[in-house]
C-alpha cells in the first residue's frame, strides 16, 4: 500500500511540513526506516536518530521536530497516532515479510487431514504437522520439524530446521500494545511484525510468542522454552538460553546466550541481560543485568503480619539513611 504524506496527515490529524505527495509505503523504527517508509519518536533520548534518520517522513510533537532533517508530521499525541497509522500498513507489511516465494511445497512431509494451511506456506522435508493445526498464510517451516497438534502459527512466521513446537503453543499473535486518546479510551496498535524461530528451537504446550510491532520478536537457535511461557512483542532470546515455565517477559527486551531463567520469573520490558546469566525461580528483573551471574530478586516469605512490619519499614528506609547522614555529619 502507498500513500500520500497529505493522506497520512490527514489519518492522524497532523500537520504536515514538507512535501504532501511524498509516496510512504510502511512504518520502520528510526535507525532502520528508508526514504520511503515512515517512523515516530516520542522524546528527546531520540535526539541523535532523528537527526540522523533516513526516513521519507517522521512523526513528532511540537518539542521534536526542530530536530528532524526529512519530511515531519507534527501530532499531539505521537503514540496515539502511530496506532492509528500501523492498522492502514498491517496487511501488507506481514506479507513482505515472508521471504521465501508464494509456491506451496510440502516435500516428504506429513500433514494431518485436520490441518488448515494457508496460502503462500512452505515446510521443509521430512517435517510433522499434528492434528487440528493452524498455519496461515505465508509461513515457512523448515526440515525435519515437528508441529504438534493444535498449534497456531500465523501470517507471515518462520520456523527454522529441527524445532519442535508443542501441542496449544501460538506463535505469532498480536502484541499487548494500546494507546489513549482524548476520551480515555484505548485504541490498538497493528503489530506488523512477524516472529523469527531459529534451529533446534523447542516451544513448550499452551506457550505464546507474540509478533514484532515494526521488527520481529527473534528466537535464536538452540533456545529451550518450556509450558506456559510469555514472550511479548519484539522480544529478543539469545543462542541456548532456557526458560522455565511460566515465564513472562515484557516487550522489547532482550536477553543474551546461555543464559537459565528459572520458573515463574517476570522480566520487565526494554531491558538487556547480557550472555551466561541465571536467573532464580520467581525473581522480578526490573533493571539490566550486564554482568555474568546468579541473581536472585524477591522479598523471603514470611507470615503476612510480619510482612506488614516489613513494608512499613521499607517505606521509611530512605528517610532513616537521610536522618544518619545528618547524625553522622554533626559527630564528626
Amino acid at each position: 500500500m502507498l500513500l500520500s504524506l497529505k493522506n497520512i496527515a490527514k489519518i492522524i490529524d497532523a500537520q504536515l511540513i514538507g512535501d504532501k505527495f511524498k509516496k510512504i509505503n510502511g512504518i520502520s523504527t528510526l535507525e532502520d526506516s528508508n526514504s520511503d517508509q515512515i517512523t515516530f519518536a516520542v522524546s528527546e533520548k531520540y535526539k541523535e536518530p532523528l537527526m540522523n534518520s533516513c526516513a521519507g517522513a517522521i512523526i513528532v510533537d511540537e518539542t521534536l521536530k526542530k530536530y528532524c532533517k526529512t519530511n515531519v508530521l507534527v501530532v499531539k499525541d505521537v503514540y496515539l497516532a502511530y496506532s492509528i497509522l500501523s492498522h492502514k500498513f498491517k496487511l501488507t507489511q506481514n506479507i513482505s515479510h515472508f521471504r521465501f516465494g508464494h509456491q506451496l511445497s510440502f516435500p516428504e512431509t506429513t500433514i494431518a487431514d485436520s490441518c488448515i494451511i494457508g496460502k503462500g506456506v512452505r515446510i521443509g522435508i521430512n517435517s510433522t504437522i499434528g492434528a487440528n493445526c493452524v498455519i496461515e498464510d505465508n509461513v515457512s517451516i523448515g526440515s525435519y520439524s515437528m508441529i504438534e497438534s493444535n498449534v497456531t502459527i500465523q501470517k507471515g512466521c518462520q520456523i527454522g530446521d529441527y524445532c519442535v513446537i508443542s501441542p496449544g503453543a501460538v506463535i505469532g499473535s498480536e502484541g499487548f500494545g494500546n494507546a489513549r486518546n482524548i476520551e480515555k479510551k484505548w485504541n490498538t496498535i497493528a503489530h506488523l511484525g512477524v516472529v523469527l524461530i531459529g534451529n533446534k528451537v523447542s516451544i513448550g504446550a499452551n506457550t505464546t510468542i507474540d509478533r514484532g510491532t515494526i521488527l520481529d520478536t527473534e528466537i535464536h537457535d538452540g533456545v529451550k522454552i518450556d509450558n506456559l511461557i510469555h514472550l511479548a512483542h519484539n522480544v529478543i532470546i539469545g543462542e541456548d538460553t532456557a526458560i522455565a515455565a511460566k515465564t513472562g517477559v515484557a516487550g522489547s527486551t532482550v536477553i543474551g546466550k546461555r543464559c537459565m531463567i528459572g520458573g515463574a520469573v517476570g522480566i520487565v520490558g526494554h531491558l538487556k541481560i547480557t550472555d551466561d546469566v541465571v536467573i532464580n525461580a520467581t525473581s522480578t528483573v526490573n533493571r539490566d543485568i550486564t554482568k555474568p551471574g546468579v541473581y536472585t530478586g524477591f522479598v523471603p516469605l514470611m507470615l503476612h503480619s510480619e510482612w506488614k512490619k516489613v513494608g512499613v519499614w521499607l517505606t521509611k528506609l530512605d528517610k532513616i539513611a537521610t536522618f544518619m547522614k545528618i547524625k553522622l555529619k554533626n559527630i564528626r
